[in-house]
Order: structure tokens, then sequence, then C-alpha cells
């Protein structure tokens, strides 16, 4: 069944594949970005030619998440023109590369923003609105760095995907009573299909960095980009991203899984994730909360 579904950071990488296959799935798919009149126009034109071509109901909205202002204009228009969303995808983020003392403290917070604190905006706009209908699902686009193998040079990216993945579980628990499911999606490293290291922001204290560079670790940030290159098979495929989310919205209510490993790497983080979220669930089963694990059925 065609369900409304409000995906952000799809302009490209993830989020632009995860929103095509979704609606040629048969679903109808609102691609938020921002700066639809200007750097994304192409975009959005782009986006337009690949309904026409495959009969597909793909449309692109202006939502900045950074701006409460934007994200609530954006799920305001789209309650106006499809009445509901059953599908909201957590995809908006942003990479930092460099060693971790050079990033200044608003640096984090920047990044920490745009991953984390974005999805609260989201959230808040989005919720009120499942809540009601006593129906939904979130899915939450994590990162194996947060249970499996973490290289340096990448932690204000690492921290803050973390977080994320602990406010999806943490949410994920409170709005199971409300018949509102959760999964999340944990990718591995993706040299290809995604733009994680071409548009990775640069520390702003340079000569911290330049520091690190001429010192032991010279020359060590192409190292760690070229183990990447090494260790990711060469036909890993960023699609099989976008085709896991696709598999999961499909699912009936109840059989959707809480995490969905997509990791060519195979860093461990499927091994990680299966012993903390078993912790967590001994938890609530031991404080007399174990409904909380299972959303649910109105």
């Amino acid at each position: 069944m065609s369900k409304t579904i409000l995906i952000t950071g799809a302009s490209s990488g993830f989020g632009r594949l995860t929103a095509e296959a979704l609606a040629k799935a048969g679903h109808i798919v609102y691609a938020s970005m921002r700066a639809t009149a200007g750097r994304n126009a192409p975009v959005v034109e782009q986006m337009k030619t690949f309904s026409a071509q495959h009969s597909a109901d793909l449309r692109a909205i202006e939502m900045d998440v950074q701006s409460q202002e934007s994200v609530d204009a954006a799920v305001a228009r789209i309650i106006a023109d499809a009445g509901r969303i059953d599908v909201l995808i957590h995809n908006a983020g942003h990479m930092a590369f460099g060693p971790a003392e050079s990033f200044t403290p608003e640096q984090y917070a920047q990044l920490y923003d745009v991953n984390v604190l974005s999805t609260q905006r989201v959230n808040r706009a989005v919720l009120p609105h499942l809540r009601a209908q006593k129906s939904g699902l979130l899915v939450w686009v994590s990162s194996s760095s947060s249970a499996g193998g973490t290289p340096p040079y990448l932690a204000p990216y690492f921290a803050a995907k973390a977080a994320m993945d602990a406010v999806a579980v943490q949410y994920a628990r409170e709005l199971s009573r409300w018949g509102i499911e959760t999964s999340i999606i944990v990718p591995g490293a993706f040299t290809s299909g995604t733009n994680h290291f071409s548009h990775a922001g640069k520390p702003a204290d340079e000569a911290r960095a330049a520091e690190y560079e001429a010192g032991p670790y010279a020359g060590f940030g192409e190292q760690v980009q070229k183990a990447f290159g090494e260790i990711v098979p060469p036909d890993a495929d960023a699609g099989l991203v976008a085709d896991a989310i696709v598999e999961l919205v499909d699912k009936p209510f109840g059989k959707r899984p809480f995490r969905v490993h997509i990791d060519p790497t195979e860093d461990g983080a499927d091994v990680g994730f299966t012993v903390l979220d078993r912790l967590r669930s001994e938890m609530l089963h031991r404080v007399g909360l174990s409904d909380l694990l299972k959303p649910r059925e109105f």
C-alpha cells in the first residue's frame, strides 16, 4: 500500500538514492533539501524528470533541517497536500575530517546540530501527526561507527552519529505506546555513491591540523582515506542502503526489524549493537517496562 514519506537530506547520496527507490516502489515521496530555487534547482528538475520517466511520485520540497521555521513550513505543506505522513526518514547529515583537536568547539556544535538536533526539529513537527494517527514509522540512518570500528580523524562525525543513534533508541521506547514503529539503518563505509569525503568539513584551526601533519601523523589523513578505499569492496553499492529501506517500509506492522545492517566492510557493528541492544532490552524487562520494546497495535 502506498505511503506518504518524508526523507531529510535527499539531494544526494543515501538520501537521493532512497527517495528515488521508494518513489519507484509506488510511494509518495517528499525529498527534502535546502536551496531548491538555488544550488539544488537542478536536482529539483532531475526529480521531476525521474517522476515522469518512471511514473513515480517524487516531490522535492524545501526544508532546512537547521531551521525550525523551515521544518514547520515543510511539514505543514505536506499535510496540506497529502493529508498525512506515514514514514519519516532521518537521513540528513554531514561529515568532518581531520585531527580532533583542530576542530573548534563551534564546529563540533555545528556537526551536532546537523546530525542530531535536526532530528529533534523534524520530530517535533511530524510526531504530533503520527501520534494522532496512532501509526507511523521512523527510520533513522545511523552509522556502523557507533558500535564498530572507528579509525581516527573523524571524531566530530562519529560522536554526532553515536548521539543520534542514542536519541533514536530513546524515541523508539517513548513512541511505542502510540503505535509508532522505529527502525535504525546502520550503513558501513561506502566510498562510492555517497559524497561523505568530498563534502566533508575541514578543521577551522589549520595551524593545529598542520602540527599533526608535520609531526608523527605526517600523511595520516591520506593514509586513513586510502585505508577506507582498501577495505571497502570495489563492488560495494550504496544503493543497497536504499533497497534495504524500501524493503523495510514495505513490511507489515510489527514485522520490521529494530536494526538493519548494510556493511560491506564488516567492521563488527552488527556484533556490537546486538550486545548493546540486548543489554538495554534486559533493563526494560527488569524495571517492568518490556511492553516498550514492541509498538502497540491499534
